[in-house]
């Protein structure tokens, strides 16, 4: 959340607990009331910040027609993908129905309506993250080569409310969500060319790009996955204790820890799904990443080797920006980036490849002649 909001959040604190102090009957009521009270208060803050987020999303995606709307067309889709997990016990239409999610999609404004172009699906990283503008360069960069780009905003998303928040499928539904995006795409853009869809992602949306590609060997060309979360059960020796009692074992999401389940986080992670590799691959690390551990992509990569797939890695030493290293606007960021769009132009052909970086930085940064 950022400081504007938090802000705002502690001010609403203020007031309500004004509100109550100043009312005469508190001192009247019991100790107990006054702690039911106290509790439903926080349970109000809490979930305010779901509304928030929403007023964020937004600003966001208005701030996205700033940024891109130059060179892209800009539009945002609903769809559905499946029931939520655990929809074969529901008792209501509520919990059986499909789950309802949006998605963006960026054409370039300089395409040509009668010919047919590459498609990225790309998700977003992030526990319960979005695709927002920290993409910016990056969309401006694929809108320059004439990629058609699909960035799906799967259950878990922030920004839609507190109900798709806690609808989250870390490894599981939200995959399905994002391959749903895909065909959405080919069923009603003309100008896609099914034999040319990759699947680019970072971090958590890289293990969405690896999992989507394991599953789907059929519908894509290449993947890239920069340093992708590629182990659920290592990731949660190495993360705090928070990190997995809040975000996996809650109730609302997996409601189990590893050691209470192990094959289901097992079933989640990509490195256990390694064998099923078909789809020109590359993986990108960092060995100081601070977030997805270098040993945890390695321990993909040796066993992506265990099986004999052939694909392509790097695993660099000591890139500036840690975790987000070929995102970051750095030299060597820039010059990583540039070796991505190379191994996805040699397999999705896009209709204007970039030659060197000076024309992914005029791209990128408006630059003008």
């Amino acid at each position: 959340m950022s400081h504007f909001m938090k802000s705002l959040v502690i001010l609403s604190a203020i007031g309500v607990v004004y509100g109550l102090l100043s009312t005469p009957s508190v001192a009247q009521v019991s100790n107990q009331e006054l702690l039911d009270n106290q509790k439903a208060v926080l349970e109000e803050l809490r979930d305010l910040r779901y509304r928030f987020d929403v007023l964020e999303k937004a600003i966001d995606d208005v701030m996205w027609h700033k940024v891109v709307g130059d060179v892209a067309y800009i539009d945002k889709l609903f769809l559905a993908g499946p029931p939520p997990r655990g929809f074969e016990t529901a008792t209501t239409l509520h919990g059986k129905n499909p789950v309802k999610f949006w998605t963006y999609v960026f054409i370039p404004k300089d395409v040509d309506p009668s010919k047919k172009y590459p498609l990225l699906v790309f998700p977003h990283g992030g526990v319960h993250g979005d695709f927002n503008t920290y993409y910016t360069h990056i969309i401006r960069e694929l809108m320059a080569q004439q990629y058609i780009v699909v960035a799906p905003e799967y259950r878990g998303s922030t920004g839609y409310g507190k109900g798709l928040h806690q609808r989250i499928d870390y490894g599981g539904l939200e995959n399905d969500d994002v391959h749903e995006s895909m065909l959405l795409m080919l069923q009603n853009y003309d100008i896609v060319d099914q034999r040319r869809v990759g699947l680019i992602g970072w971090s958590h949306g890289g293990m969405i790009s690896l999992m989507n590609a394991f599953e789907h060997p059929n519908d894509y060309r290449a993947v890239f996955a920069g340093v992708p979360v590629s182990d659920l059960i290592a990731r949660m020796g190495y993360k705090r204790p928070a990190y997995e009692m809040d975000w996996f074992a809650a109730d609302h999401h997996i409601g189990q820890a590893v050691h209470e389940n192990i094959d289901e986080y097992r079933r989640r992670s990509p490195v256990y799904h390694a064998h099923k590799l078909e789809t020109p691959l590359l993986i990108h690390t960092n060995t100081i990443d601070e977030d997805v551990h270098v040993l945890e992509v390695q321990n993909l990569i040796n066993t992506l080797k265990a099986h004999n797939k052939d694909f392509e890695y790097r695993i660099y030493e000591d890139i500036p920006g840690g975790h987000s290293f070929d995102r970051m606007d750095h030299r060597a960021g820039r010059d990583i980036r540039f070796e991505i769009y190379r191994f996805l132009a040699k397999h999705l052909n896009p209709p204007r490849p970039f030659r060197n970086v000076k024309e992914m930085e005029e791209a990128a940064y408006r630059f003008t002649r």
